[in-house]
């Protein structure tokens, strides 16, 4: 009940109330974007949504144009605080999170709620073990539960065990424990970057060579 009905209600209505607030980081952002590094302004990334159905999740544009994807030894996306990827302007909008507002669209459209499991490329939807895939039943959030409390410093398996709990375990006390905490971790800057220094998480060769050769 809570989850389908409940929980959809107040995710329309919070994004209604704060896509003024989209608009007028729009209207200051996207001349910061162009200038920084052209068109386009935003980002559209294929993301896997809600009972593994695909959707298109928007973003502020944080990474120079035709940057190529990197990912870790687990499968992850490399997020590395010296990324060579990401422009002046990406990197304020990636540490404040503000790069994730125009996901309020997606809210409104309902392939998105506000408080659920970060969404996983396309790739990934294969990758998923039977016993996590149960986190495929909620919509896909702007913040979750691995988020709030771990942000970037947890691996691939872990997120989805994360994912896995919330989804058993989704309810409105938790959304709220998930939305104070996440204020929190953005405020305070944690786990903004993985920590590269796990093994599981190191680069392969190639991908390092890739890094290497825009850093010159």
């Amino acid at each position: 009940m809570y989850e389908k009905v409940i929980k959809r209600f107040i995710d329309f209505l919070i994004s209604l109330i704060a896509f003024p607030v989209f608009v007028i980081l729009l209207i200051i952002v996207a001349p910061c974007i162009f200038i920084d590094d052209g068109f386009p302004i935003f980002y559209n990334a294929e993301r896997i949504g809600r009972n593994g159905k695909l959707f298109k999740m928007y973003k502020f544009r944080s990474m120079k144009n035709h940057a190529p994807d990197i990912r870790l030894a687990d499968g992850s996306t490399y997020n590395g605080e010296d990324d060579p990827r990401v422009t002046r302007v990406g990197k304020i909008l990636r540490s404040t999170s503000i790069d994730e507002i125009p996901q309020i669209m997606n809210i409104l459209k309902g392939d998105m709620s506000l408080i659920g499991p970060r969404p996983d490329p396309p790739d990934w939807l294969e990758k998923y073990p039977e016993d996590i895939r149960i986190f495929l039943k909620v919509r896909p959030g702007i913040t979750g539960y691995s988020q709030a409390f771990f942000r970037n410093s947890a691996d691939a398996e872990d997120k989805m065990k994360n994912d896995a709990y919330y989804a058993k375990h989704c309810s409105f006390c938790l959304d709220i424990k998930i939305f104070i905490k996440s204020v929190l971790v953005v405020l305070e800057h944690k786990n903004t970057y993985k920590d590269l220094s796990q093994d599981a998480n190191r680069l392969d060769e190639q991908a390092q060579e890739t890094l290497n050769s825009l850093r010159k």
